[in-house]
């Protein structure tokens, strides 16, 4: 029987290349976008929000699973739990989660580590309504993709001196987070499965060095000490998986193609 997959975030970076992956593992592929607009190849766009509620009991129904790459910095949990309401409604039978390495690790516990490193927190917060929504689910922790550090240095490499705290990345490909992501959902729940790593773990100064060399510019580094318990989780490698580096494109292939 062919497999009915609802997938939020279908729009985003990873989700963009998670859909057509899905479509070619024989599922039909519906993706809730906030939005109206034309759909890709063998998929249906469904309107709905997961902010308001509006639209999502309609996406879910009559899907087998729910593919969850909805993200943003704050607020993930909440959203979470009105996809996870619809889903129990509609019977769906595998709820599949993207999240992070370090969810687990990197605390934050003030201001100044929600205002810098809230999104671990809200990623944390997400496993939690999915682990507990009594529906079978899959949860896979992922380290930062290349896409978003590459935003980050960018903006970054704006500035006349460029501003590098003093934490190591493990980025990974997004192509290869969404395979993975494609298994996971196209097969059997799972729970908590082992993390997804890039190949090589770089110092973040390395990684904006390697951007200016690669777009000719120079600039001057000035090393900074972020303050917090999760700043400090951070320089300790909280966020890294080096027993799972299992990625294959490093941030120099990618930078190659990209920048």
């Amino acid at each position: 029987m062919t497999t009915s997959i609802l997938l939020t975030g279908g729009t985003g970076t990873l989700g963009t290349r998670l859909a057509p992956l899905l479509v070619a593992g024989g599922a039909r592929v519906r993706v809730l976008s906030r939005g109206t607009g034309a759909a890709a190849d063998g998929v249906e766009l469904a309107t709905g929000d997961l902010t308001t509620g509006a639209g999502v009991e309609a996406a879910v129904a009559g899907v087998d699973v729910v593919v969850n790459c909805a993200g943003t910095t704050t607020g993930d949990d909440a959203k979470a739990r009105t996809l996870v309401d619809a889903a129990q409604r509609a019977g769906v039978r595998h709820l599949v989660h993207i999240s992070v390495v370090g969810a687990d690790r990197v605390p934050v516990a003030g201001r100044v580590d929600r205002a810098m490193f809230g999104y671990f927190e809200s990623k944390l917060a997400t496993e939690r309504v999915v682990a507990g929504s009594g529906l079978p689910w899959t949860t896979l922790r992922a380290t930062q993709f290349h896409d978003l550090v590459l935003t980050t240095v960018r903006q970054l490499a704006k500035m006349p001196v460029v501003p590098v705290p003093g934490v190591r990345f493990q980025p990974v490909d997004t192509a290869e987070v969404a395979d993975r992501l494609a298994e996971l959902a196209l097969g059997e729940p799972a729970g908590l499965v082992p993390d997804l790593a890039g190949p090589r773990v770089y110092e973040f100064r390395d990684l904006v060095r390697g951007y200016l060399k690669a777009r000719r510019k120079h600039r001057p580094i000035m090393p900074v000490r972020a303050p917090g318990k999760a700043a400090r989780a951070m320089r300790e490698g909280a966020n890294l998986a080096p027993d799972r580096a299992v990625g294959h494109r490093t941030w120099e292939d990618f930078l190659a193609a990209s920048v």
